[in-house]
């Protein structure tokens, strides 16, 4: 281990930071001149391990473990004893999992073998090197691991063909490369195209090489950053101002099984209540039970499908959390019966600030202050901040006693029958100081099973802050309903934190700028583990037009949270505003979320198992779609997919008339709204990394003209797609038999979940599981209906299979058998309908062409 005269570091703020009580960094990209630089920069020794290796470079060390056969974990120490071996993110069972490896010591380098990695620290230098069985190098240090006092910097070589996707939902392209992010959670109001950071710490990122992946997540709660060749165009690094070099590799070799890795790795969003996949009504704020009532019954009255309503901090007593005014909302627990009866699920604020107010009979200050549940200053004092209650006190989320009171706190209004809870501003944001949050050196009590009971900074804990608040509540409602789904929705958060709660955007603006913002974020967002997420659909910061607005609900019907939410003093966003014209488009494409609820459904109930995203990004489910096998996304920004089948195709800029291209990946695709089959032109392709013509390949387009009225969707071939007659909320019992919609091609399959939407009796298989395959030919069209798994009793006595790209009335048709003479063909859409009755044990359709 030497000492460097000359190092540089990555790092992210101006030294003016100091007197803000910030970290003191240099701006990003600077290099600094140091005497004190320490670099891990040749093995003195290593020792195998039965999972891994040990290599040392004098005192220092450098851990590398596997997991699984494709998962490995690295840890780095400047000292002899590693850091504490804890985690707020990872799972216990995940990050003591353990695979065993063949050790390897050559003259020249030393390390392990898995199944399928190869992994060497260089005896030269100590730089690591991960290489698949085949000698194919999958990621390689640029430079010797760094440390400058408590911060640390590590350095990965850039090969010019890799892009960088992931950190959550940071501003910009989807692509990451060439740009540097910040993970320091922050309330930023009207964010705009150059903000960061965010509300979010995610320091989790997806890097793909020309069709192979793997992931990387540095589990480090301290203010961290990340440069993908800004400072150096071969390089990327990583680094944070404090704590423990501690990351995890994680191998594809295909996108897919690196997301689901990270999901194996930090966990799996919980099977959310159905409720919360319809559209859901909020502003800041409904000032009123009266106004309340007046949206809830407007939404009824106009057949308008919603699901849930929200009260943002007006409905408070002095904007204290866990209390009601009651002069304006007099008859509280009859309201939110009253909404329950109009099957609307009511959803409230509850930010994590508790109002400072001693001897005013206010209990979740009197309660906490007796349980001693609240961060201090260094001299033990209790720490006081501005926030909209006015002085606040903060709870310490990093005790296992101080959530469960703060779980507690939820009783009455869970009692009372309300559905779900907002945490907002849990960043956390404090009003009046140039830092917008807590002074670094605030104490936490780190309390917790799995950690050794310590004191902590602020400035450690303040990233997974957010995370704690919305676990706590997570928690508590478990607690106090555990046969019901809880649903919390939170502004900040870290990795991990998709285990309890939902997410969005933050404060957007009502801008087209933002909406475009939206799509990219929200796909990062799910790439990074939170697949329920969405933006506020309208804009936040602002008054929408009537066309930004309808053009917003209709995106967002493919999004998977899907809530109208804007500020106080803006125009009102509810879906009828700008009269009856835009209501009826706006309603189209909502009603359009219900019918399409079964497919939804079970894209959030794949989530659950896999952790593979309901809205993903093309090269997902695409990765070898280009000739040069560079994301497809990179040619094709503005789309995206919802599920497996789904291809949504925005124009890039919506307000401009300009016609845009709607690229295709190589299989067949249909027109989502009339069934027909897309003819498309090939397209001509260009290397992303080179701008090299690739000639005209397998990718196919077409071109659009834009309208506010409608937005271009289209189905993959071979897709079997599930659909519900209308309702007016999830609640509502369909009436009418399950649709299923037949766009014959390659592959041709699908698949239905269904349960309660509410409770965990389908862990007690009462669920219902169907499966769906089809093959067509010339002669005809053969649909299977799979037998149903798991005990649920379907809504539907009848499937109604609709055939696309059908061109003449059919000759026989069978089901198991028997004759079916409930059909229609329809000449003009070139499609067969055929009504079958609806069997547990499933079913054979065979459809004969005359």
């Amino acid at each position: 281990m030497h000492k460097s005269r000359f190092g540089h570091l990555a790092v992210t703020l101006g030294l003016s930071c100091c007197v803000l009580n910030m970290p003191c960094v240099l701006a990003q990209g600077a290099k600094i001149q140091t005497s004190d630089l320490i670099s891990l920069d040749h093995v003195t020794s290593a020792t195998a391990l039965p999972n891994g290796v040990d290599v040392r470079d004098g005192k220092a060390r450098i851990e590398i473990t596997a997991l699984r056969e494709d998962v490995l974990r690295v840890r780095v120490s400047k000292a002899e004893k590693m850091p504490e071996d804890a985690s707020w993110a990872v799972l216990g069972g995940a990050r003591t999992s353990s695979a065993a490896t063949t050790y390897s010591a050559k003259e020249e380098k030393v390390g392990f073998l898995t199944k399928v990695l190869d992994v060497s620290a260089d005896r030269a230098t100590s730089r690591l090197t991960i290489s698949d069985r085949n000698g194919g190098i999958l990621l390689q240090d640029a430079e010797p691991v760094e440390f400058h006092g408590d911060r640390f910097r590590v350095y990965k070589r850039m090969p010019e063909q890799e892009h960088y996707f992931g950190l959550g939902d940071k501003i910009g392209p989807l692509d990451r490369r060439g740009g540097t992010y910040q993970m320091w959670n922050t309330d930023q109001y009207r964010f705009q195209e150059s903000s960061d950071p965010l509300y979010k710490a995610i320091p989790f990122f997806l890097a793909d090489n020309a069709g192979r992946s793997y992931g990387l997540f540095l589990d480090n709660t301290w203010r961290t950053s990340f440069d993908f060749g800004k400072e150096d165009a071969n390089a990327y690094s990583f680094g944070a101002d404090g704590g423990p070099v501690d990351y995890y590799f994680i191998y594809g070799p295909k996108p897919k099984q690196v997301v689901e890795g990270y999901a194996w790795l930090t966990g799996l969003t919980p099977l959310p209540p159905r409720w919360s996949l319809g559209f859901q009504q909020s502003r800041y704020s409904y000032m009123t039970e009266a106004r309340a009532r007046e949206v809830a019954d407007r939404m009824r009255a106009d057949r308008i499908p919603c699901d849930a309503l929200y009260l943002d901090i007006d409905f408070q007593v002095g904007n204290a959390p866990f209390t009601v005014n009651q002069e304006t909302f007099p008859k509280f627990p009859e309201f939110v019966q009253e909404l329950k009866d109009k099957h609307f699920n009511l959803v409230l604020i509850t930010d994590l600030h508790i109002a400072d107010r001693a001897n005013q009979g206010y209990a979740p200050y009197d309660t906490g202050t007796a349980g001693d549940h609240f961060v201090k200053n260094p001299d033990g004092s209790v720490f006081v901040g501005k926030v909209w209650p006015g002085p606040s006190v903060f709870p310490d989320f990093t005790r296992k006693q101080s959530r469960e009171w703060w779980g507690a706190l939820y009783k009455q209004f869970y009692d009372e029958g309300v559905a779900g809870f907002w945490n907002d501003m849990n960043e956390p944001s404090v009003f009046e100081v140039a830092s917008k949050t807590m002074p670094l050196d605030v104490v936490h009590r780190i309390d917790e099973p799995g950690f050794l009971p310590r004191s902590a900074r602020h400035a450690e804990i303040h990233n997974v802050y957010g995370m704690e608040n919305s676990r706590a509540t997570y928690e508590g409602l478990l607690q106090l309903k555990p046969q019901q789904r809880p649903f919390v929705l939170t502004r900040a958060t870290y990795a991990g934190g998709q285990r309890y709660a939902a997410t969005w955007t933050g404060d957007n603006s009502s801008t087209w700028n933002h909406l475009r913002m939206s799509t990219p974020m929200l796909l990062n967002l799910g790439l990074s583990g939170f697949s329920m997420a969405g933006d506020d659909i309208g804009g936040y910061a602002g008054s929408s037009t009537p066309d930004l607005l309808t053009k917003w609900i209709e995106v967002g019907e493919f999004n998977p949270i899907y809530r109208d939410h804007t500020e106080k003093f803006t125009a009102d966003q509810e879906p009828w505003v700008g009269g009856p014209e835009v209501e009826a488009v706006r309603r189209r494409y909502i009603e359009d979320r219900y019918r399409l609820m079964p497919y939804l459904y079970t894209l959030a109930e794949e989530n659950s198992r896999t952790g593979v995203p309901m809205m993903r990004p093309l090269f997902l489910e695409f990765p070898d779609a280009t000739a040069d096998k560079h994301p497809l996304d990179l040619d094709a920004g503005n789309q995206f997919m919802l599920g497996a089948n789904l291809l949504i195709a925005p124009a890039p800029y919506p307000e401009a008339p300009d016609s845009y291209a709607v690229t295709f990946p190589p299989v067949g695709w249909y027109d989502y709204w009339t069934g027909a089959k897309i003819a498309s032109a090939p397209r001509e392709a260009v290397a992303v990394s080179t701008g090299a013509a690739l000639g005209v390949g397998a990718l196919q387009s077409i071109k659009i003209t834009p309208e506010v009225n409608a937005l271009p969707v289209f189905v993959r071939a071979g897709s079997i797609l599930p659909f519900a007659p209308l309702v007016q909320s999830t609640q509502e019992k369909p009436d009418g038999p399950l649709t299923l919609k037949v766009y014959p091609g390659d592959g041709c399959e699908g698949s239905l979940y269904q349960d309660d939407g509410i409770s965990f009796a389908y862990k007690e298989k009462n669920f219902l599981r169907v499966k769906y395959s089809c093959d067509s030919g010339n002669s005809g069209l053969r649909l299977r209906v799979g037998a149903r798994a798991g005990s649920f009793q379907p809504w539907w006595n009848e499937i109604e299979v609709t055939v696309f790209d059908w061109k003449s009335a059919p000759g026989k048709v069978t089901y198991g058998g028997e004759a079916i003479s409930k059909l229609h063909f329809d000449e003009s859409a070139h499609s067969l309908t055929i009504t079958l009755p609806e069997k547990a044990e499933g079913g054979e359709l065979e459809i004969t062409a005359k």
